[in-house]
């Protein structure tokens, strides 16, 4: 990808979300183990996630001071007494996760000498997690973060994502992300795991390993009709409307399971051709997408053939702030079926308020 656009950008991206993915595979090992836990303890996810937008965002900063981060977290909630020890494993991670070295790729790793030079305790890993506090908008570069995404699939031992997007006068760039528990061969689910995807805007999908820096292109499986296809969606139903996602399966002939997983790694699944068609319809009228959700994933899936709109078929917005606030829902689908596709949502939201 060296002759493409935003190669650098690219490649302090990676570097950042293979390190923050190694580390999330790191804390699930440490704080949760192979059971899981359950959902009333946190604590691992969020040792995760503060610690992941922690040592990004240094990356970041490190090679783009001028740009702004849209991160998902702020240091806050870590300042009671109450989370003293969470605050203090977040520091120990935080620094235990730069100081080790990436062996299996020595081109990500050199990214990092210029953070490795540098010894921070809690007051600067604190400010670190905070420079994530910009409004986003149109005007300017924003990265937009969402370190930990899919906390319960994180929790559960299922599938979750490290997100990184670009964001250039309120445009989507460049998309990374890191899913640490996606079979890297989606026909071999007991093989290997953990993928990177990484798109560049008008210049392709792609993903490797977390073990390898070799770059294979991706693309959606293309459709000549629908009935063949499958849907991918959230597995808990306070994300998306899963009744009416049954129905426009229904209108559109789609006879097989849906497939439901946690985290943008749907996006990549889609976007690989693993499944064709993401939904996620708002569970609640006042509902905003934030932009760290959907700016990587989004991408991604453009870039590998589909387009991503909201459920009346309009663009996503990334130029209005934190949030989408000017769209409704999320419709991902290969683009010779998307308007089909955006058809038979319309028709199943209407029915649904009868």
């Amino acid at each position: 990808m060296s002759s493409k656009p935003y190669t650098r950008e690219v490649q302090v991206a990676t570097s950042a979300v293979l390190k923050a993915s190694l580390l999330a595979q790191k804390v699930q090992h440490e704080l949760i183990g192979s059971g899981g836990v359950t959902k009333k303890d946190k604590s691992p996810v969020t040792v995760a996630d503060y610690t992941s937008q922690a040592i990004i965002s240094a990356l970041l900063f490190s090679h783009f001071p001028t740009d702004q981060i849209v991160g998902e977290e702020d240091s806050s909630e870590l300042l009671s007494p109450e989370n003293l020890t969470t605050k203090n494993q977040i520091v120990r991670l935080a620094n235990e996760a730069v100081a080790e070295t990436l062996e299996k790729d020595p081109e990500a790793e050199k990214e990092w000498a210029t953070v490795k030079g540098v010894s921070r305790g809690e007051k600067d890993w604190l400010e670190i997690i905070d420079r994530g506090n910009s409004t986003g908008g149109k005007e300017g570069r924003h990265w937009a973060l969402d370190p930990i995404d899919g906390t319960k699939g994180f929790l559960r031992g299922g599938q979750y994502a490290v997100c990184l997007g670009l964001l250039e006068a309120g445009e989507v760039v460049v998309g990374v992300m890191g899913c640490p528990n996606l079979p890297v061969d989606y026909a071999k689910p007991d093989g290997e795991k953990g993928v990177i995807f990484v798109a560049v805007k008008g210049h392709g999908a792609f993903q490797r390993s977390l073990t390898s820096s070799v770059l294979s292109p991706i693309s959606m499986t293309p459709l000549t009709t629908l009935t063949s296809a499958s849907f991918c969606e959230s597995v808990e139903a306070g994300h998306s409307d899963h009744g009416t996602n049954a129905r426009i399966a229904s209108l559109l002939g789609i006879t097989k399971p849906s497939v439901r997983m946690d985290s943008q790694a749907k996006y990549g699944s889609i976007a690989r051709g693993d499944g064709d068609v993401y939904l996620r319809l708002p569970v609640s009228e006042t509902y905003e997408e934030k932009i760290w959700d959907h700016s990587s994933g989004s991408l991604l899936v453009a870039e590998a053939g589909g387009l991503v709109s909201d459920m009346n078929g309009n663009p996503l917005d990334f130029s209005l702030g934190r949030t989408l606030k000017g769209n409704k829902g999320v419709v991902a689908a290969h683009k010779d079926v998307h308007a089909k596709v955006i058809e038979a949502v319309k028709k199943a939201v209407e029915e649904s308020k009868l």
